[in-house]
């Protein structure tokens, strides 16, 4: 199993699922790194809130992914399934497809375009983890991470969308409406692009909104959830706890912190929520 750093699946969830790792790039006033290991969160807010010049990501580069993929298959994995966040918010999907092309294309590694990213694309890495130990095929464990990642929503709160219009991660009128009003936007994941869900007028206005929406995806069907936010550890762990105590069906419930490469674009205050059937 392979995925990028902007799954942002917990350390142990990571290990046991087995999972390599492939991270994002970050720069920060000129200087880049690596996302997680050179990049930190910390370092993104600090920069962003402090405004000391731009913050920029890149994905990684198609010899990265080859040399995990080659790796793995000189390890005696029969395939290689590569689970990544959306194509229409990077280009790392791509970096990947590159790479596999040139180790033996879909007989040997199956390239999975998540159409998320945060836990919408940790919940299809799961997913694809838990249908490898299962036994599955490569195309098996290929569909159970696409199929995981098409009945994920992902939704999230941001305290403005100036950060998102920066990076291109959304639409200039979009952001526009969020400006011109000075709303508190909720934002939805859909078909792999950034959409404006819903406007309201308060950050308490925004989380209360943030959480009954997320009640009302988890339903009383059995689900995993994962809440997530970027320097807002009080309220996502707040958060997580009225939805676990709310939601009848949670069997998991994570709460972390994004990585610097999402938290470039979304900026501090950052609040999301994804609910995955189990």
């Amino acid at each position: 199993m392979v995925t990028d750093s902007t799954a942002y699946l917990p350390a142990e969830v990571q290990a046991e699922c087995g999972v390599t790792v492939i991270p994002l790039w970050v720069s920060v006033a000129g200087r880049s790194g690596a996302e997680g290991t050179e990049v930190t969160p910390a370092a993104v807010v600090r920069a962003l809130s402090l405004r000391r010049g731009p913050v920029h990501t890149s994905r990684p580069t198609p010899e990265a992914f080859g040399e995990a993929f080659r790796r793995l298959l000189d390890g005696g994995a029969g395939g290689v399934v590569s689970v990544h966040l959306s194509s229409r918010l990077s280009g790392t999907w791509e970096s990947a497809r590159l790479a596999a092309a040139e180790c033996g294309g879909d007989a040997v590694v199956r390239v999975v375009d998540s159409r998320s990213t945060g836990m919408g694309l940790g919940f299809a890495v799961i997913a694809a983890a838990r249908a490898a130990r299962a036994g599955g095929s490569l195309a098996e464990v290929s569909a159970a991470a696409a199929r995981t990642a098409a009945l994920t929503t992902s939704l999230f709160y941001v305290d403005t969308l100036e950060h998102l219009r920066r990076g291109g991660r959304i639409g200039a009128a979009q952001a526009l409406v969020g400006t011109a009003l000075a709303v508190k936007p909720i934002l939805l994941i859909r078909d792999g692009e950034i959409v404006l869900a819903e406007k309201v007028r308060t950050t308490s206005r925004g989380i209360a909104r943030l959480e009954a929406l997320a009640l009302a995806a988890a339903g009383t069907a059995p689900v995993d959830i994962a809440v997530q936010h970027l320097a807002a550890l009080e309220r996502a762990t707040a958060l997580a706890q009225r939805l676990v105590a709310a939601a009848p069906g949670v069997r998991h419930c994570y709460a972390t912190e994004v990585g610097a490469a999402v938290g470039a674009h979304t900026g501090p205050g950052l609040l999301g929520v994804a609910v995955a059937p189990c």
